[in-house]
């Protein structure tokens, strides 16, 4: 699950990590009382505009701008609220923006000893150590900075059994080079923002930049933050935070009907009940010369409500060209999935304009495919994978 900055900086917060402050705002009114309200607790006379949206590069979209009064805070909150912001991690549509974030601006006018860093933690699942990766070219232009110079980039492995160690702590401040007082209060950063990355049950936690101040303070000034979801019945709090206006609308349904479902690029939709046989799926469509429109798991029951309401989440993808089902009839035998699918077929009519394959084995698979041979309807069956590509190719070609 992933988290607006603002909501990052509180749990990075609350582990002692240093972060920017700031205050929420969804008009521009409450951006100005926001402004107003930082200004007495900071002192700051100068505020940073951040549009909150679940994707990186905003800056380089307009989503992040600065005001040296309240008037120009009023300007900037009215030129983003609402905007549809275009980065280079959204959709050629982009993402509308929502809510704002008025923050203090830690940058001193005229100051040449600011400096950004890059820091992010998150699992290499290849080794079985959490990584800590880093460099001393932070900001906007991260991205090239690894394509371009990846000497620059830093990483350090944790074994999580172990834990941070004080030596990996200082090894990073001194690989950012730094002394004196920012040098120790980078390594008390490293820490807090370790034990963040795991008491929080995160996947990933990426501050881009981090801060080190005139005075030698470090400071998180960005946040992004991906919680794992497996682990969310642990955080009632982090699932509080959800928004899922920032989340496909078509997995958030399936969601809410307790289908796991991710959408993707294809042109060829699949049903399955497995995780393994969805992985099996997909390269039967690859093989057949089509691509995946989706990863959709029905569980371990396909009952007719269920399958109806996976074709309907199906067909929303206008460029879904055929529908593979491929179901494993082991809890549930394949000609009550047969029946199932038969049903819903039935219900929604002409609704299912693009071919229809079904694949079913196990129990009861012959009389299954029988069953929807007999129907009538204009559904394609097969037992084996390799009928099921032949029957995907065709309805392609």
């Amino acid at each position: 699950m992933n988290l607006h900055e603002y909501q990052g900086k509180e749990i990075l917060s609350s582990f002692g990590v240093r972060v920017q402050r700031g205050i929420i705002a969804t008009t521009p009114d409450e951006a100005v009382e926001a402004a107003k309200e930082m200004n007495s607790k900071t002192g700051t006379n100068w505020w940073v505009i951040k549009a909150q949206i679940h994707a990186g590069g905003r800056g380089k979209g307009g989503g992040v701008k600065l005001a040296k009064s309240l008037d120009e805070v009023r300007q900037r909150a009215s030129d983003i609220i609402g905007m549809n912001l275009i980065t280079p991690q959204t959709s050629k549509e982009g993402k509308k923006v929502h809510q704002i974030y008025i923050a203090e601006d830690m940058y001193y006018p005229g100051d040449s000893e600011t400096k950004e860093f890059y820091m992010s933690v998150m699992l290499d699942r290849a080794k079985g150590k959490n990584i800590i990766i880093y460099s001393t070219e932070g900001g906007m232009d991260i991205e090239e900075v690894a394509a371009s110079t990846p000497e620059k980039i830093f990483t350090e492995e944790i074994d999580p059994a172990v834990g941070l160690q004080g030596f990996q702590a200082r090894k990073i401040a001194f690989n950012l080079g730094l002394g004196g007082e920012a040098f120790k209060d980078m390594t008390r950063f490293v820490a807090a923002l370790y034990k963040a990355y795991t008491h929080s049950d995160a996947s990933l936690f990426e501050i881009n930049p981090v801060l080190k101040t005139s005075d030698d303070k470090i400071a998180a000034v960005d946040a992004k933050v991906t919680i794992d979801n497996n682990s969310l019945y642990r955080h009632p709090d982090y699932l509080a935070m959800r928004d899922t206006r920032e989340e496909d609308p078509t997995e958030v349904e399936a969601g809410e009907a307790g289908l796991n479902f991710i959408k993707l690029d294809g042109n060829v939709g699949c049903m399955v009940n497995g995780a393994g046989l969805a992985m099996a799926t997909m390269d039967i469509i690859k093989h057949s010369g089509g691509h995946p429109a989706n990863f959709l798991d029905v569980g371990g029951t396909a009952d007719a409500d269920r399958v109806e309401t996976a074709f309907r989440i199906i067909l929303k993808d206008e460029n879904v060209q055929a529908i593979l089902v491929n179901i494993f009839g082991g809890i549930v035998r394949c000609d009550r999935v047969a029946q199932g699918i038969l049903y819903a077929y039935q219900k929604m009519g002409d609704e299912i304009k693009v071919p229809l394959i079904v694949r079913l084995q196990g129990t009861n698979a012959d009389l299954a495919k029988k069953m929807i041979d007999d129907s009538g309807l204009e559904v394609l069956s097969a037992i084996t994978l390799e009928e099921a590509a032949e029957a995907v190719a065709h309805a392609l070609s």
